[in-house]
């Protein structure tokens, strides 16, 4: 069965986007970042997107290591890996049929 479009299948295409495109971030980076390219639409809470860092790490998407952050901290910088840059083009084909069928009923209806 398909994967249905869901909160969590968005945030995962949202993830994945930022960093593939941004390089390695570290979690406060990568919803700083979708907050901003959103002029502040979406917010991730730390609640929702460190389960799925975890959850995309486990899967292979994405793969993490330790550094010094930008303020002199540790943080764990998340990298997408090779597995979730397939994972990546999946969900945005998945993603672009499905505002396209939104966006047929919308001006349809």
């Amino acid at each position: 069965m398909a994967k249905t479009n869901s909160a969590q299948s968005a945030l995962d295409l949202l993830v994945l986007t930022i960093v593939e495109r941004r390089g390695p971030l570290h979690g406060y980076g990568i919803a700083t970042a979708i907050e901003e390219l959103s002029q502040e639409a979406l917010r991730v809470e730390e609640g929702s997107l460190y389960p799925a860092l975890h959850r995309m790490e486990e899967l292979g998407w994405i793969a993490a290591e330790w550094r010094v952050s930008e303020t002199n901290r540790r943080a764990r910088f998340y990298r997408i890996t090779n597995t979730g840059k397939r994972q990546l083009e999946s969900e945005s084909e998945r993603w672009s049929s499905f505002s396209a069928g939104v966006s047929r009923v919308l001006r349809h209806a």
